[in-house]
């Protein structure tokens, strides 16, 4: 098998296309071929080693996180699935590997992929989704009736908020670039800002929930903008925020941590066809480096990136 891996942390310069042997799964773990994968900033931010504290020093490394394929082996204790099942789902952070022929995953980071949704999207739906479902509904409960104020509402992680949100009923405003303004009201984002032509100080309004998917808001501006006993949702952690939400509640932390009933929900609402996220263009392995690179120096696509394996 082939899969695209590094030998030390660095720039795009570091990525290579190679050879490698899938081991066997162990115990809770599953053995994937991957059709295809999705690529997601955090890639490229593992490979530059902004976060070797977490995944060490042991090389080479592969990269990617979300895929969708077909189920080549189990290891023990694993009843959900079966050699042959569709699967979709997230590789482990700390090795990751879903840029590749094949993959190893804990099932728990899995759900069964439904026939209604292509290989493609169900692709798309892991890292993007989870977090997006880890703030809004595990940290901040969202419900019906709230208004939720979303940051970077045309990015993935932004997008997969929206639909979420709008899901559970809440209302949704929104900030993203002028030329996504369009996109995203068609998504149901009912007052879009520019984020170029208008601070978090200009907007009168105040919100239940203000996730901040594009991680550029400090945290005294996501705190101004919430009602009383209103969440900020905050997907950029430091040791620092971390200190200060141990003492204040309306500070909330996200690390995207997949689990089985939360893909299960996302697969569900994919079949209703109210979770989606666009795919701006799909590469063969062999043209993925070039299509990252591009990507981290600032190449906008208007949707996911994707991998094709075959």
């Amino acid at each position: 098998m082939q899969r695209i891996q590094y030998h030390r942390y660095g720039g795009p310069d570091v990525m290579r296309l190679e050879p490698f042997e899938l081991t066997t799964p162990a115990a809770g773990e599953v053995a994937v071929k991957v059709r295809f994968a999705a690529v997601n900033p955090i890639d490229w931010k593992l490979r530059s080693g902004q976060m070797k504290i977490v995944t060490g020093n042991a090389f080479p490394r592969a990269m990617g996180m979300d895929f969708a394929g077909t189920v080549i082996a189990v290891g023990e204790g694993v009843t959900r699935f079966a050699p042959g099942d569709p699967v979709f789902g997230l590789a482990p952070f700390k090795q990751t590997g879903a840029l590749s022929e094949g993959v190893i995953a804990k099932a728990s980071a899995l759900a069964r992929k439904p026939d209604e949704v292509s290989f493609e999207q169900a692709a798309c739906l892991g890292t993007a989704g989870v977090t997006a479902w880890n703030g809004l509904v595990d940290k901040a409960g969202v419900t019906a009736g709230q208004h939720v104020f979303i940051n970077g509402c045309a990015g993935a992680v932004g997008e997969a908020a929206v639909q979420i949100a709008r899901m559970r009923g809440a209302t949704v405003l929104g900030s993203c670039s002028a030329r996504d303004i369009d996109r995203v009201r068609q998504l149901g984002v009912e007052t879009v800002f520019d984020y170029r032509a208008t601070s978090p100080a200009d907007i009168a309004a105040r919100f239940d929930i203000v996730y901040d998917t594009a991680a550029s808001m400090s945290v005294a501006e996501g705190l101004g903008l919430l009602r009383k006993g209103g969440v900020f949702i905050d997907l950029n952690p430091s040791p620092g925020k971390f200190l200060a939400a141990a003492f204040n509640r309306r500070l909330k932390l996200v690390i995207c941590t997949p689990r089985p009933d939360v893909l299960d929900a996302l697969a569900r609402a994919a079949v209703a066809a109210n979770f989606r996220l666009p795919i701006g263009e799909i590469a063969p392995l062999g043209e993925a480096i070039n299509l990252i690179t591009a990507l981290e120096t600032g190449r906008k696509l208007g949707g996911k990136a994707v991998i094709r394996m075959d």
